[in-house]
């Protein structure tokens, strides 16, 4: 099979190409604007804004994976999540059927839901609260629209939750390294409940897809169960890494006055601060999303999510 995917140079992309080339039958091609540090033999440089630049990578392709997003919490302009989310899947798309390629995996996000609702699955209707979120969602409603007038397409939408592992140095990275150097202060309660997703999983999840060849227009949550609250966190890291954390709380008021406080900095300065109010809110929030549909696809993962959490610990501040 050949394997197309855009934006591979990154943490998921890189995880994936590894599990990928095991498999001597694949053959496997990167698009990226950045190379790839692991597997610059087969990363071409190009960016999805590009039309002219895509259309001439993906000539006998068999299933492109879209993983290329900008989703960071403070890009700016915000019209460039607009640019590379919803209009590099018009020209993926177009690239695509040029080249008489049918099947797509693309990754969205449970962003698309907003924030603080109850256990969502994949027919709540959207309520994005962010620019990040609005894109993702824009760009499904892309391909619902693309899907309806190319029935023989196999268009496959993942809604991952945050994703943590190995080598990550995201937000759930940030969260544990605060906790496992013993400066972390809770905000809230703690009881707020997290969904995450494992590396390993999310990755096996995304192979389980591409030998999946039923035509049709599917979407599914990604979400490693259980869910566990923050508190929950600081106990396992304790565990894991043999330590005695306690955690300092403050209120929540007071931690998303010290957001907004950080935001009129960030805007005096002109430079990107780790902390914002939006920062706050989503560390607050309850983010916990409904997989049934994912777990009941015959997809079984091949970590639990203790042995996910215990790995990542144990790789990035264990001894």
């Amino acid at each position: 099979m050949n394997i197309t995917l855009i934006g591979g140079s990154g943490f998921v992309g890189t995880r994936l190409i590894q599990n990928l080339q095991k498999q001597e039958s694949h053959k496997l091609l990167n698009i990226d604007k950045n190379n790839s540090e692991q597997f610059p033999s087969i990363t071409h440089i190009a960016d999805v804004t590009d039309l002219e630049s895509i259309q001439a990578l993906l000539p006998e392709t068999d299933v492109v994976v879209l993983l290329a997003a900008e989703h960071r919490d403070d890009v700016s302009p915000t019209t460039l999540y607009y640019d590379v989310n919803v209009g590099g899947i018009r020209n993926v798309l177009a690239a695509m059927e040029k080249h008489g390629v049918k099947h797509l995996i693309f990754t969205s996000s449970v962003a698309v839901y907003g924030l603080d609702k109850d256990n969502p699955d994949e027919d709540l209707p959207a309520d994005p609260f962010n620019h990040y979120g609005k894109s993702k969602w824009m760009a499904e409603e892309v391909l619902q629209k693309w899907h309806f007038d190319h029935a023989d397409w196999n268009i496959q939408i993942i809604r991952p939750t945050v994703i943590f592992g190995e080598g990550n140095r995201g937000n759930v990275w940030n969260l544990l390294n605060q906790i496992a150097s013993g400066k972390f202060m809770m905000i809230g309660k703690g009881a707020n409940r997290k969904s995450m997703a494992y590396i390993g999983n999310i990755v096996a999840f995304i192979e389980f897809l591409i030998a999946k060849k039923n035509n049709g227009y599917w979407v599914y949550n990604y979400v490693d169960k259980p869910d566990f609250t923050t508190n929950d966190l600081v106990y396992h890291t304790g565990k894991v890494l043999g330590k005695n954390i306690s955690s300092r709380k403050i209120p929540y008021w007071l931690g998303m006055l010290g957001g907004y406080g950080f935001d009129v900095l960030a805007w005096l300065l002109r430079k990107k601060l780790p902390i914002s109010s939006v920062r706050v809110k989503k560390f607050c929030a309850v983010t916990q999303f409904d997989s049934s549909k994912a777990m009941s696809s015959g997809f079984v993962p091949p970590f639990t999510m203790e042995e996910g959490l215990r790995r990542t610990l144990q790789s990035e501040f264990g001894k």
